[in-house]
């Protein structure tokens, strides 16, 4: 029975397949007569899907809209001309060789490549170094000298101390000397990197050398990797030009003396933190790993706090003063877990060559090609002493047009790698043999022949690649049209904003504001006490001084312009001038003396120019749109439509 219903099943779905690739082939509408195919229409419906956060764009009727107002300012684009800007044919040129590369390396990347940067950074080395200064392409009497020099350097390392040989021997000009830190993978060259890691703690590495000269390396510590940290804060920040703000020091070590009574942390970073961006949690921030904050100070106190739970003492960044309470410790994230991103940085790294000759080795292999050198005898005959000087030509009876080799349809001839020899010319040491000149130049420009010609078939070979790109190629000229036509323009269009602005003041409003005074605590009997001082329009300076001591913080002052989303009054606050009823709020209580009420009042237009610009351009921007269905007619053909619902709704 359960082959009889398998069998049953099989041309059922066949027949499905069949269908989905033949509505894919038909004509979904017509933009001025251009054809739009189902196929198009279903791979970026598709595509985004699982993006758009507006229910109604993931209705086809509605999805169908937005397409087609996206096709018709492509038609605009085209009319225009814009896909014929040198600006765009270079741009799109240069994203095209980018995700080229993304699709013609090898997947099969070197296993050990990937585990050795896992190790890498899992693990974070501390070390100093001395450096020659060398450049590349260096005399060898230079560079020889540069070896013997470094050389010297690391032998009175070994007597002196490497410390004291950075001291003396240093001049900032030709020997370089620093104390580097600590780091881990990626953050040096490849051949820094390997040094600093095989080199023992202790230890000084043997000279090597990386593009900027010979080096020494001297280990000083290793250690497991830092990991990641989640902790939350207290930040007060010095409001330079606000009146009646006190002493940023001093009222961070207000609310850190509250935390020492047993106060919540969570509700005192609600009260008084001034990093918005966390303070209505609680003072969270998203988790982070050594080296990724830009204050240091910040990372070695949330990485010196051991206990979860546990919280540090105020301390200064160049952001403002904090208290740092620790949530959470993570370790580095397991192998298989971050191996997908460090293929894409191994990609991007020194190591890449590793991976450049197996995409070659792959390539020949597809176009079928042994990749064993031709006889060269012919452009060794022709080289001659000026292609030490950069000054060698082609000569004038060279036989251009002899095929050297094919890739696929392309026969590349002798012209083509003399033009590269040619083009290639560098400073060359006048004793190099014209063979080995020759067989490196044959090497370098088979293999960039072999990847370019790769690359530019990658739309026949790969449609992945091929909807990418066209999706690039039209967003880049959407891009172009839009800032012609909308925002630029409507950076010029002063009076016509004027006048948007003039039609539409009631969308553009300040809410009902207040100048008021919050006085939190833990303790209501505290607050019943400032009340009563604030009715009698008592200095807040006064009032601490009599309700708060050098030991104990029982209250702080919230003052300036508020409104009714402001973190120090509760949900619903009742504006009304005086002082207000004692209520609970983040965890303690609070009252507020409201001095004055600001009412609800029409922002001008300097206060909105954001907003009423955007306003104005979405207004500007569906106007046109409605003029391009004009000039350029749209059919959908209904019939077809009906079937792409049908799949749809399977």
């Amino acid at each position: 029975m359960k082959f009889k219903y398998f069998f049953i099943q099989i041309p059922f779905f066949f027949c499905c397949l069949l269908n989905a690739q033949t509505i894919d082939k038909e004509v979904l509408l017509e933009v001025d007569g251009d054809p739009v195919y189902v196929s198009e229409f279903m791979n970026v419906y598709n595509k985004n899907l699982d993006l758009v956060q507006d229910e109604s764009q993931k209705d086809v009727d509605a999805y169908l809209k937005l397409f087609t107002n996206y096709k018709l300012k492509l038609k605009e684009a085209k009319t225009l001309g814009l896909n014929e800007k040198p600006s765009y044919k270079r741009e799109l040129l240069t994203y095209r060789k980018q995700l080229a590369k993304n699709f013609m390396t090898d997947n099969t990347v070197t296993e050990a490549l990937v585990e050795e940067a896992y190790n890498r950074i899992s693990n974070d080395v501390k070390a100093q170094h001395i450096l020659v200064l060398l450049s590349e392409d260096a005399a060898p009497l230079d560079t020889l000298a540069a070896y013997n020099k470094i050389t010297k350097l690391r032998e009175a390392t070994l007597a002196d101390g490497f410390g004291n040989v950075m001291t003396k021997k240093a001049d900032g000009k030709t020997v370089i000397a620093e104390q580097l830190g600590w780091f881990n993978g990626f953050k040096m060259v490849y051949a820094f990197e390997n040094a600093a890691f095989n080199t023992a703690v202790g230890e000084t590495s043997q000279p090597f050398r990386t593009r900027f000269g010979y080096h020494i390396v001297n280990v000083q510590e290793k250690r497991k990797s830092r990991g990641e940290r989640t902790v939350a804060h207290i930040m007060v920040v010095n409001k330079e030009g606000e009146a009646n703000t006190e002493n940023p020091e001093t009222r961070i070590q207000d609310i850190y003396k509250k935390i020492n009574q047993g106060e919540d942390f969570e509700a005192l970073a609600k009260q008084f933190s001034d990093d918005k961006s966390s303070a209505s949690k609680g003072g969270l921030m998203p988790p982070f790993s050594g080296g990724q904050l830009s204050a240091s100070e910040f990372e070695d106190v949330a990485f010196g706090l051991e206990d979860v739970g546990a919280v540090s003492e105020p301390f200064k960044t160049q952001y403002g003063w904090h208290i740092v309470k620790l949530y959470n410790k993570k370790p580095v994230e397991n192998f298989e877990d971050v191996k997908t991103e460090l293929v894409q940085k191994v990609k991007r790294d020194e190591r890449s060559k590793r991976i450049d000759n197996a995409l070659y080795n792959k390539l020949k292999a597809t176009y079928n090609l042994s990749g064993v050198q031709p006889n060269l005898d012919y452009f060794v005959s022709v080289l001659n002493e000026d292609y030490y000087k950069r000054k060698w030509k082609l000569p004038s009876d060279f036989q251009a047009t002899k095929i050297l080799f094919t890739i696929g349809e392309k026969d590349f001839t002798y012209k083509d790698f003399g033009n590269y020899m040619v083009k290639t010319q560098r400073n060359l040491r006048e004793n190099t043999p014209f063979i080995n000149i020759v067989s490196t130049k044959y090497t370098e420009f088979f293999n960039k022949s072999l990847v370019e010609y790769h690359e530019a078939h990658l739309d026949q070979v790969n449609p992945e690649f091929a909807n990418v790109i066209n999706e690039y190629r039209d967003g880049l000229l959407l891009f172009d049209l839009m800032e012609n036509t909308i925002w630029n323009a409507s950076k010029t269009d002063s009076l016509d904003i004027q006048e948007f602005y003039n039609s539409n003041k009631k969308n553009y409003i300040l809410p009902e504001r207040i100048d008021a005074v919050v006085a939190s605590s833990t303790k209501q009997k505290t607050l019943k006490k400032v009340s009563k001082l604030l009715e009698e329009n008592m200095s807040l300076d006064r009032i601490k001084n009599l309700v708060n001591s050098n030991d104990a913080v029982e209250v702080i002052f919230t003052s300036g312009i508020m409104d009714a989303e402001h973190q120090a009054l509760p949900k619903g606050f009742k504006f009304k001038k005086g002082i207000s009823k004692i209520f609970k709020h983040h965890d303690a209580f609070a009252v507020v003396q409201v001095k004055e009420i600001l009412s609800k009042t029409e922002k001008t237009l300097e206060e909105a120019k954001g907003a009423v610009i955007s306003d104005y351009q979405n207004e500007k921007e569906a106007k046109w749109v409605e003029a391009l269905a004009k000039k350029y007619p749209v059919i959908v053909h209904k019939d077809v439509l009906k079937k792409v619902k049908s799949e749809i709704e399977k």
